[in-house]
């Protein structure tokens, strides 16, 4: 492993693929801490032997207590609800204060961002990559803030965003409840970029393991479904043998205006990291959680 090699990594905000993220280092004996804001995460991440700090990352309180030998940083972090003035405070004051903290940490090799593929407005339903023009309503803009205050931080380190598309997996079975509910959101003909919570973990990894002259940079990890709503719901629901649900056209209460229709490819992750999914579509990553 280059990053964290001899040392350990730090992993804030870490929840939902954090978590995921953490037990595969230290599978691989690399040393760990964690900041959350869940006092229960924490409570199960130090059951699992991870140094954990209880904070929020936009505050400046934990910097003194971050322990030391921490050679790589993953900012995993999510709004955790509140709206805009919930991104603003997640997103873009987070990584305000990480990148502060940072200047004080000289040994640092690397650092790795989840940012999100809803970045990439595209439509017509056509494949975009890394290159695709980015923007869209005040989420997006929040998202595209904090990647731009990573990528243009001075410093030593590498820098690696990745961008990922719908995360789902073991406990994120959204659109799974909504199927057996027999209504779901959106329309059926737009395609769903989705990537199973051990793929971005596992991207994640590959980031900080990636050899010295692989460039930092953004890169897009999304799965090579380039299914439809459509074609999603229809196999959940017959593989939960429920009758195929309605479509309410009404998107989620987070999505700002229409769904994008584009499907998301990640050839550069795979030829710069090395990275590929272990969960190639939605019916390999939703068998392993979802009972017939």
């Amino acid at each position: 492993m280059h990053a964290g090699s001899g040392g350990g990594v730090f992993i804030v905000g870490c929840g939902y693929v954090g978590q995921a993220v953490a037990r595969r280092l230290r599978v691989r004996g690399i040393p760990v801490a964690a900041l959350t804001r869940n006092p229960e995460t924490a409570a199960g991440l130090a059951g699992e032997g991870v140094e954990t700090l209880v904070a929020e990352l936009s505050g400046t309180e934990w910097h003194a207590r971050v322990p030391g030998g921490i050679t790589a940083v993953v900012n995993c972090v999510s709004a955790g609800g509140g709206g805009l003035e919930g991104y603003r405070r997640s997103y873009v004051e987070g990584m305000r204060s990480l990148l502060a903290w940072t200047r004080t940490q000289p040994g640092l090799d690397t650092v790795v961002y989840t940012g999100s593929t809803s970045v990439y407005p595209g439509s017509g339903g056509g494949s975009i990559d890394e290159t695709a023009p980015v923007g869209g309503g005040e989420r997006a803009r929040l998202l595209l803030e904090a990647e731009g205050l990573l990528l243009g931080a001075p410093g030593a380190f590498r820098a690696f965003v990745l961008r990922l598309a719908g995360i789902y997996g073991p406990d994120r079975d959204h659109l799974a409840r909504q199927v057996r509910a027999g209504a779901v959101s959106g329309r059926p003909e737009v395609h769903l970029n989705l990537i199973h919570r051990d793929d971005a973990a596992a991207g994640v990894e590959a980031a900080l393991r990636a050899p010295t002259g692989v460039p930092g940079g953004i890169f897009n990890l999304a799965d090579d479904g380039a299914a439809t709503r459509g074609e999603v719901v229809a196999w959940l629901a017959a593989r939960m043998g429920v009758p195929p649900p309605v479509f309410t056209g009404e998107e989620g209460p987070r999505r700002e205006g229409p769904a994008p229709d584009r499907i998301i490819r990640s050839q550069r992750a795979r030829d710069l990291l090395g990275w590929r999914p272990a969960y190639p579509d939605f019916r390999a990553g939703y068998a392993g959680f979802v009972s017939p």
